[in-house]
């Protein structure tokens, strides 16, 4: 199957989020179908703060170094495009196409000001028609998964604009829905039902289990930067130990259960 046909198969598309070559290729060893990348875990794997502070060739040089070590589709999270027009996203996203990537994350939020704000629909809609009109007129093999932060940003109304938004990004070319943050079974049942999308949803301690999302009609699973900041805590437990300890004892209490 190829990257969109894992979107319908029986189970959800559980995507394994990774920041670099090594953690891609313990998640190809793991099984995973396919990958997708943190924009937030390669910030900080960089340096920087999340949002789009580093530049785009630094990502493209970490997803070409995670495209050469693995044979699984691969999405990379886009942010909001990292450029300001139209052709200078759809040229961001060509030269992803052209190194092996399977599909891209496109958010309808961006920081103003220090504060995240999502943007107004009818514009991010444009903005995404254009793009994605861009890419089939050159055949490019794309899968576009659009993000809506409507529950991230806590929206008073966030189903009913989940809704809305979801229409609109359907009808722009969309080929996927991406609701980070929404935890009812219930409001993702209706935003599956109602939207004819691929519906993605994200790792969060309320998530359902794997089955109930199912049930409620997800096709797709991500993790965002969860993973890469569970080891970022006990890579800081493990530094702290050694030095408080003064001792390498416990890098090898599990050394037996390998």
């Amino acid at each position: 199957m190829n990257f969109a046909e894992l979107h319908s198969q029986h189970e959800p598309l559980l995507i394994a989020n990774v920041w670099d070559a090594a953690s891609a290729v313990a998640a190809q060893k793991a099984g995973y179908q396919a990958l997708g990348t943190s924009s937030a875990a390669i910030a900080a794997t960089l340096g920087y703060e999340d949002d789009q502070r580093m530049p785009f060739e630094e990502l493209f040089y970490l997803v070409t170094r995670i495209r050469k070590v693995i044979t699984l589709p691969l999405s990379v999270d886009m942010e909001a495009g990292y450029g300001d027009s139209v052709e200078e996203i759809t040229t961001n996203l060509k030269r992803l196409a052209h190194i092996g990537v399977s599909g891209v994350n496109l958010e309808d939020s961006r920081i103003i000001n220090h504060v995240r704000q999502l943007d107004d629909a009818s514009e991010f809609s444009s903005t995404l028609r254009a793009i994605c009109s861009g890419l089939k007129s050159e055949n490019y093999d794309l899968f576009v998964n659009v993000r809506t932060d409507t529950y991230l940003l806590a929206h008073e109304n966030a189903l009913q604009e989940t809704l809305i938004r979801g229409q609109l990004y359907k009808a722009a070319g969309a080929d996927g829905l991406f609701v980070p943050c929404v935890t009812s079974e219930k409001e993702i049942t209706l935003i599956a039902d109602a939207i004819d999308l691929p519906l993605n949803v994200m790792c969060m301690p309320n998530l359902p289990p794997f089955s109930r999302l199912k049930l409620a009609g997800v096709s797709r699973i991500s993790m965002g930067n969860f993973v890469h900041s569970a080891l970022q805590s006990k890579l800081d437990d493990v530094m702290k130990a050694i030095r408080c300890h003064q001792t390498f004892e416990g890098l090898f209490a599990n050394e037996n259960c390998r």
